[in-house]
């Protein structure tokens, strides 16, 4: 991580000290570790808050593991509760592995859904939003089937995201900031030609935020919306509506906040990448640009 980062904030990292020495030694990194510091190349340590979960098991770099997915889901966890008693100001995490999570007998679809639980945020108002020097998307919907997810669509969910997303921008210093609405069907319906949701209740959850002083517009096809870039903020009926154009216009340097729950907590927006884990092959851009987003407000 950049030098100039390191006088803008207190670090602390959330693990152990077994996995982090392993990858150390792997990835060949210029770090050591103590039992409760992580020692840097210009001489600072930063604390270590130990959370025991892999010590005397068996795991391996790369592989999809119910021992690696509690592991996960408990440093996550008690990074979250050191945000709740306000100990650290916001978190960070690193890519996740839904299916490793899932093995460990806990159901997980991202962080969002995790942070809403701890927080006792209900679900219907926690959203992601992919962040990158492009694109602010919000998921209406998110990490569940396309089937259910457009049975789970209606106007009360869009305007709960609508209301999310305009306290985030908000608190990164865009108060009244546009947001731009995607419609769910093709040309968002051509009019009823090519489906009848944007009529049904996205036009009117638009209509609804607009009075309540929300500068929401829409809905929009998405693939003209995205190509106009002319919003502060965009709002994805479902997941591959938000990730694919965030994704194609910054590869490797977006990153994801948790938006409708009390803490502030961010990641990447992509995978654990497990082809290449341990490899030292993987960047570190997303991973950077998501602690510039949470230091910076922006």
């Amino acid at each position: 991580m950049e030098e100039s980062l390191y006088g803008q904030m207190d670090l602390i990292v959330v693990g152990e000290v077994e996995p982090l020495k392993r990858h150390i030694e792997a990835c060949q990194l210029q770090l050591s570790v103590g039992e409760g510091f992580i020692s840097l190349p210009n001489g600072r340590q930063v604390p270590l808050q130990k959370v025991p979960a892999l010590e005397g098991q068996n795991w391996q770099f790369g592989e999809v593991s119910s021992v690696t997915g509690l592991a996960c889901y408990r440093y996550a966890k008690a990074a979250i509760e050191l945000a709740m008693s306000q100990s650290v100001t916001a978190v960070v995490a690193a890519p996740h592995t839904e299916a490793s999570v899932n093995a460990a007998g806990i159901h997980f679809r991202g962080y969002p859904g995790l942070v809403a639980e701890l927080t006792g945020t209900p679900a219907d108002k926690t959203f992601l939003m992919l962040m990158s020097p492009v694109y602010r998307v919000v998921n209406v919907t998110l990490h569940e089937p396309l089937k259910d997810a457009l049975i789970r669509l209606d106007g009360a969910l869009i305007l709960n995201a609508l209301h999310a997303t305009r306290d985030a921008l908000a608190a990164l210093g865009l108060p009244g900031g546009r947001i731009g609405v995607c419609g769910l069907n093709p040309h968002a319906g051509e009019g009823g030609l090519m489906g009848k949701e944007e009529a049904l209740f996205i036009k009117t959850a638009i209509t609804d935020a607009v009075e309540e002083g929300i500068n929401a517009h829409g809905p929009y096809g998405a693939d003209a919306l995205f190509a106009d870039r002319e919003f502060d903020a965009y709002l994805a009926m479902y997941h591959d509506q938000g990730h694919i154009p965030i994704k194609v216009a910054s590869p490797r340097q977006a990153s994801a906040i948790t938006i409708g729950t009390p803490v502030l907590f961010g990641s990447v927006a992509h995978g654990s990448a497990l082809d290449i884990a341990g490899k030292g092959l993987a960047t570190p851009a997303a991973m950077v640009q998501a602690v510039k987003n949470i230091a910076n407000g922006k």
